[in-house]
C-alpha cells in the first residue's frame, strides 16, 4: 500500500480540499485515497493560538504543504519551523496573487529553496501527493521505530497505538522497547488505514495492537522500537538561534525541546552566549528526549512572542 505522511500548513482547513478528515485533537487528520494509495495529511488546528500545535503537524510530515495566504509573522513562523525540523521535501501552493518572487528571500538559505512552487489547484496538489506516495522508496532494512500520535483501548484487541514508523520495517510479534522507559510490548496486529498487513515499514501510518502495554503508557511521541536509540536528560551543546529570534534566552529559562513526535519541557541551566547566535548551552529536560546519536532538537520557545521557534541544538 504506496503512502505518504504530509503536513498541510498555512491556511486553515485547507486540507478539507484535499482529503477526508479523520480526526481532530489539537491536530486535525485527513486522509487522501486513491486505489490502494494513501496520503495521511495533519494540519495545526489549534495554531497560531498554539505554538505546540503547528510544532506537531510539521513534525509529522516527511512532506510540507505550505500555503502562501498571507504573508505574516504567522507564515514566516511556519516556514522557520519547517526549516528548523528539517523537512526537505515540499511544496508551496501560492494564493491571494502572491508571487514566486515575493517569496525568494524568504525562503533563501532554508530547505524550502528545495520546494516546489504552484498556484493554488486543489485538483493538482492532489494528484502531485498521490504521485509522490507512489514513488519507489528505498528499502527498508533493520529494526521499525515508531512515533506514537495516539492510543486508546479496544474492546477485544486490547492496547492500540496509531503512529508514524520512522525508520526500519515492524512486523507481526516484534518485540518492542517503550522508550523512554524500560517496558517491552508485542505487536500484536498491524492495520493500515483498517486493512491488516503482516508488516510495515518507514512512512507508513499504522495502527498497532500491542500486548504488554497499557494505552496511559503512551502518550503522544512516545517511542517504540527495536532499534539501539538514545534517551536524553542532560546535553551541552551550541545551539543555533534563528537570526530573526529577538526573546533573551538565559541561565534558568525554560523552553521545549522537539525531536519526531515528542516536545519535552526543559531548562537552561548554563548558557555561554558571545552574541554570535551560537550560545553554548546545557539543558535538563523534564522527561528524557529519545533520539538516534547525533539527531538535532528543535527549540521551541512559547513565551517568544512574535517568533516562538528559537532555532535548533545537536543532539549527542
Amino acid at each position: 500500500m504506496p503512502s505518504l505522511n504530509a503536513s498541510v500548513i498555512g491556511s486553515p482547513e485547507y486540507a478539507k480540499q484535499l482529503g477526508k478528515k479523520s480526526g481532530e485533537t489539537d491536530i486535525t487528520f485527513y486522509d487522501l485515497k486513491k486505489g490502494e494509495t494513501v496520503v495521511t495529511m495533519v494540519e495545526p488546528s489549534r495554531y497560531p493560538e498554539k505554538i505546540q500545535s503547528l510544532y506537531y503537524s510539521v513534525a509529522f510530515g516527511e512532506h510540507a504543504v505550505l500555503v502562501a495566504e498571507k504573508l505574516d509573522q504567522y507564515f514566516g513562523e511556519s516556514l522557520l519551523m519547517i526549516n528548523a525540523c528539517g523537512v526537505k521535501e515540499g511544496t508551496i501552493v501560492l494564493r491571494n496573487y502572491i508571487t514566486e518572487d515575493q517569496l525568494k528571500a524568504l525562503r533563501k538559505g532554508t530547505v524550502l529553496e528545495g520546494y516546489t512552487v504552484m498556484e493554488d489547484d486543489p485538483m493538482k496538489l492532489r494528484d502531485r501527493l498521490i504521485a509522490l506516495a507512489e514513488a519507489p522508496r528505498q528499502p527498508q532494512t533493520g529494526p521499525g521505530t515508531l512515533t506514537v500520535d495516539a492510543a486508546f483501548n479496544v474492546r477485544g484487541i486490547g492496547t492500540v497505538a496509531l503512529a508514524n514508523i520512522k525508520s526500519g520495517t515492524i512486523k507481526k510479534h516484534d518485540q518492542l522497547k517503550v522508550l523512554p522507559g524500560d517496558k517491552v510490548a508485542e505487536v500484536r496486529s498491524i492495520q493500515k488505514h483498517d486493512e491488516d498487513f503482516e508488516s510495515a515499514e518507514a512512512g507508513d501510518h499504522v495502527g498497532v495492537a500491542l500486548k504488554g502495554v497499557e494505552a496511559e503508557d503512551l502518550d503522544r511521541g512516545t517511542v517504540l522500537t527495536g532499534a539501539d536509540l538514545k534517551q536524553t536528560s542532560t546535553l551541552t551543546a551550541k545551539a543555533e538561534v534563528i537570526p530573526y529570534f529577538q526573546a533573551q534566552l538565559h541561565e534558568g529559562s525554560t523552553l521545549h525541546l522537539g525531536h519526531w513526535l515528542q516536545l519535552s519541557l526543559a531548562r537552561i541551566t548554563k548558557m555561554n552566549d558571545v552574541g554570535d547566535k551560537k550560545p553554548e548551552m546545557t539543558i535538563t529536560l523534564e522527561r528524557p528526549l529519545v533520539h538516534p546519536v547525533g539527531a538535532r532538537a528543535v527549540l521551541v520557545y512559547i513565551d517568544g512572542g512574535r517568533l516562538r521557534v528559537a532555532g535548533t541544538i545537536q543532539l549527542p
